[in-house]
């Protein structure tokens, strides 16, 4: 029967709709929503009708109003060129119709190419599990602390993060430790890495958790992973570090490092920069198995002996194992992972680390060539540096950036006197361009 509201969906009755809105002390359903009247449908759109080809026409003449801005952005948001082929085999209708696979018998052909990427991501990393998979990094970092929570071998109320992780990382990780008797704090950085000392002095015996990046938010390659990785392990803390598939590549395994658990953005292969919509990477030590929070593909074989693939383990589904589930994501970014795998498999083993390659040798050639420019000191911090670095100007940033966006690029203004530069395969044909304008305006 359909509530209040009208919805067929809607499972309540009158008598318990009154019922409840006499709990809350509110007269209708609408009382429950503050919605100002400006905003309010009223029942017309006040639009006028056009046919296929008008509405085509003034919409592209909208879009042709935007700017046309070459994007030199980093920080989390990272452009490859995407190959033709993964859009032809990922818009097949199996693929796009295929939600969850929970019907092995009719989604072989997806649980495989999950399975596929699950195992790119045990190689890539060192460790024995990976899911398929999390929204992004910032909330599969969060399930990793949550997940430091729940195991014997960490033990702690302290959650360290370096004091340059993206802040909007920072404020997923504490709305997931909210009422979980956590702490979330961060430890200083010097140079665009982890001051080792610092964290020394910081950790002590109720750390739970010590998070790292490799490479840093500000581009640079963290050197110090084996020692933050026995520190952490001294302190009977997770150690967890960030990163991505196209870094790990080139860079150490985390298993080598001691890392327990590493996160990160997947969405570097297969996905443009969608600025919003990840591919969350979570890989662990087996010993997590039944604490992952995510689905993981599994191989059998059918009654015919012949090999086959289903979901293993659902340990997060709330449905399936309710108050014993260990979270709530109701879904998973499964296409996406199916694109990053299709990329990857292009490319293979040797073209992934031919791009990894390319990305420590074109910011390093950038930051030359912006050093001699006068007024900019390119990069700040010194090291290697993955696909982006940062550089001190002597004009304000903030100015510096409005004038670099009137010439048609656009940077990140991260201090009074600092930009972050990021340059990928994508953008590396408007280098000499870029050049051109820091020269113009700083």
């Amino acid at each position: 029967m359909s509530g209040a509201g009208g919805s067929p969906y809607a499972p309540h009755t009158p008598d318990e709709t009154a019922e409840m809105l006499a709990a809350v002390d509110a007269d209708s359903v609408e009382d429950l929503f503050d919605i100002p009247e400006s905003v309010r449908f009223d029942g017309e759109y006040g639009l006028d009708a056009r046919t296929e080809q008008e509405t085509r026409r003034e919409v592209g003449d909208l879009l042709a109003a935007n700017d046309d801005l070459t994007e030199f952005l980093g920080r989390g948001h990272y452009d490859h060129y995407v190959p033709s082929l993964v859009d032809t085999i990922s818009q097949r209708s199996e693929f796009i119709t295929s939600y969850t696979q929970y019907q092995p018998e009719v989604t072989q052909g997806f649980l495989q190419v999950l399975f596929e990427y699950q195992s790119l991501l045990v190689e890539l990393t060192g460790l024995e599990i990976a899911n398929c998979s999390m929204y992004d990094a910032a909330t599969a970092l969060a399930e990793a602390v949550l997940l430091a929570k729940r195991v014997r071998q960490a033990d702690g109320t302290r959650v360290l993060l370096p004091e340059n992780t993206r802040e909007e990382r920072v404020g997923v990780v504490e709305n997931y430790v909210a009422g979980n008797d956590l702490t979330v704090e961060t430890y200083p950085t010097e140079n665009g890495t982890v001051d080792l000392d610092a964290l020394r002095e910081t950790a002590d015996d109720d750390t739970l958790f010590v998070y790292a990046e490799n490479p840093s938010t500000d581009g640079v390659i963290e050197e110090n992973l084996q020692q933050i990785g026995s520190l952490a392990a001294d302190h009977d803390a997770l150690f967890c570090l960030g990163s991505d598939p196209v870094a790990l590549s080139l860079l150490q395994r985390p298993a080598d490092v001691g890392a327990d658990v590493v996160v990160g953005d997947a969405a570097v292969l297969g996905m443009p920069t969608s600025y919003g919509m990840g591919l969350g990477l979570f890989a662990c030590r087996e010993d997590f198995l039944r604490q992952v929070p995510g689905r993981l593909v599994g191989a059998s074989e059918d009654s015919a002996g012949k090999r086959a693939y289903t979901l293993t383990l659902q340990t997060r589904e709330q449905h399936i194992r309710r108050e014993r589930a260990t979270s709530n994501i109701c879904t998973n970014q499964a296409w996406v992972a199916l694109r990053a795998a299709i990329h990857a498999a292009q490319l293979g083993p040797q073209g992934l680390v031919d791009l990894a390659e390319r990305m420590v040798e074109l910011p390093r050639d950038l930051a030359s060539d912006l050093d001699d420019v006068r007024g900019v000191r390119a990069p700040v911090n010194d090291g290697h540096h993955f696909r982006e670095f940062v550089a001190h100007t002597d004009q304000p940033a903030p100015a510096v950036a409005d004038d670099l966006e009137a010439e048609g690029f656009a940077v990140h203004a991260v201090g009074d006197h600092e930009l972050q530069v990021c340059v990928t395969d994508a953008n590396e044909p408007e280098i000499p361009d870029l050049i051109a304008a820091f020269e113009e305006v700083a």
